[in-house]
């Protein structure tokens, strides 16, 4: 059963005046605010579904922590397990995402960390030189296998 939260707040608009100044607008000019047609109230209405409990997704078998940008599936002579992850039941039993778990075969450790979880991301010298690059285009990508180890070493 779907539920109905409304109120009335200020509009973040015009911060409740019913008029806009922005870029365009100088020298003393407003406009009627769009938002809220100059009335300066937001009228916020949403419907919902009360959570109660996790619902299941049909057809999902693996489940992954992030994705950097990759397209995952089979094919090509790959299966699931080839990203990385973990099996669906596995995931559901909460089982955290452990090393070994990323996508390793695809990306490299600065790869994938700047989307799983940036605080984890390596900060090495190698890294620095990635500005406007792309990571495949690194000159160690090619070694990532090497970059994996390095993480694992140090993250231990």
């Amino acid at each position: 059963m779907k539920k109905t939260i409304e109120f009335n707040e200020v509009c973040q608009s015009c911060n409740g005046t019913g008029l806009y100044v922005g870029m365009a607008e100088r020298d003393g000019a407003a406009v009627v605010c769009h938002d809220c047609r100059g009335t300066g109230c937001h009228k916020f209405h949403h419907k919902y579904e009360e959570f109660v409990i996790r619902k299941e997704r049909s057809g999902v078998e693996r489940v992954f922590q992030t994705n950097p940008g990759i397209c995952i599936g089979r094919g090509n002579g790959h299966r699931l397990a080839d990203f990385g992850g973990m099996p669906l039941k596995e995931w559901e039993q909460g089982l955290p995402f452990v090393a070994g778990t990323e996508n390793r075969k695809f990306t490299c450790p600065c790869w994938w960390y700047q989307s799983a979880d940036y605080d984890r991301k390596p900060e090495w010298k190698e890294c620095e030189d990635m500005l406007g690059r792309t990571f495949s285009g690194c000159p160690h990508f090619g070694k990532k296998a090497e970059c994996w180890a390095r993480w694992d070493k140090e993250n231990s």
